[in-house]
């Protein structure tokens, strides 16, 4: 996998050299605040898998759906949120890339949709989509070559 992205202004340029662990398309409140959406689409992917280039991101924290502290990385120049770092995630560094970022957005498509207990009401999902009120059990949802991965990044095998 070959992807690459950037924030409006060119600023922050970044590619994803691994294929990502999951996509998901996150209906939780506080994915709607912050990208001014139903929802964001989210690329869970291993830090060491995102080479940036240009600009460093600032970041600040809020309050993520969960509860927990989630740091939001942005360029201080356009104010493009380029990706998210969640203190509940499991799996080491890990970064969750904006899709919206993606010079080719459409190259990815969600796995599974979370927190659609805060779904906006008019919007449909695609049937037979995997969707969940809340979050899921990684072990229910994720095939094996990335929960391999995942296990690898937290014994620190990567």
């Amino acid at each position: 996998m070959n992807l690459e992205g950037g924030c409006s202004c060119g600023a922050i340029r970044y590619k994803l050299t691994e294929s990502p662990l999951r996509v998901h398309a996150c209906h939780c409140r506080d994915c709607q605040r912050v990208t001014g959406s139903g929802f964001v689409i989210n690329i869970w992917i291993e830090k060491q898998f995102v080479e940036r280039t240009g600009a460093i991101p600032k970041s600040f924290t809020l309050k993520g759906g969960t509860g927990k502290d989630h740091e939001v990385f942005f360029c201080d120049r356009c104010g493009t949120y380029v990706w998210s770092r969640y203190q509940a995630a499991p799996g080491g560094d890990a970064l969750f890339v904006r899709a919206g970022t993606l010079d080719n957005p459409d190259a990815v498509t969600p796995d599974v949709h979370i927190f659609t207990r805060s779904k906006l009401p008019w919007l449909r999902l695609p049937q037979r989509v995997l969707a969940f009120e809340t979050a899921y059990k990684i072990d229910d949802v994720w095939p094996a070559a990335s929960k391999e991965r995942l296990r690898r990044n937290l014994a620190g095998d990567s």
